[in-house]
């Protein structure tokens, strides 16, 4: 299990007084992805139009490059506002298949100081039903914290 205040002291200590959000998010990504053995895909899809994001900073195999508000568990993130917690993404409906090993995921909305939408934190699992409430929570307060110096769109 991550040791959530241990990460959150990290990547607070690293990105302390940064507002660039690409460098945030790599940062983010880099020490998210290795705290984990659960984490088997950590990455940004960054919001660079209406509708629309494309994956930014990431850890792991290959993801998708675009992926339409419309479509998968990241656009779902995105255009409703609200952390998706899938334990299968089999019954997901309208799931994005990027990499054939992803059994659940997880994806957080990513706002900027100034509340607006920039991009959404994926991370995949191998393993069926790998995040709780608990990792929702968590991240979401990393994120929160790191992002407060950004400002969106």
């Amino acid at each position: 299990m991550t040791d959530y205040p241990a990460l959150a002291a990290r990547i607070q200590a690293l990105t302390e007084g940064e507002t660039d959000a690409v460098a945030i998010m790599a940062t983010l990504a880099c020490e998210i992805h290795a705290a984990d053995d659960r984490f088997d895909w950590t990455g940004f899809y960054r919001v660079v139009g209406p509708e629309l994001l494309k994956i930014g900073p990431y850890q792991g195999g290959h993801g998708c490059l675009v992926i339409p508000f419309s479509k998968g568990v990241c656009g779902a993130a995105a255009r409703t506002g609200e952390t998706q917690l899938v334990d299968d993404v089999e019954a997901f409906p309208g799931h994005i298949a990027c990499a054939a090993s992803t059994r659940s995921e997880i994806v957080l909305p990513v706002r900027g100081g100034d509340g607006a939408l920039i991009g959404v934190l994926d991370i995949d699992s191998d393993r069926p039903a790998a995040f709780t409430a608990e990792d929702a929570s968590a991240l979401a307060a990393i994120l929160d914290d790191a992002f407060a110096g950004v400002r969106g769109g």
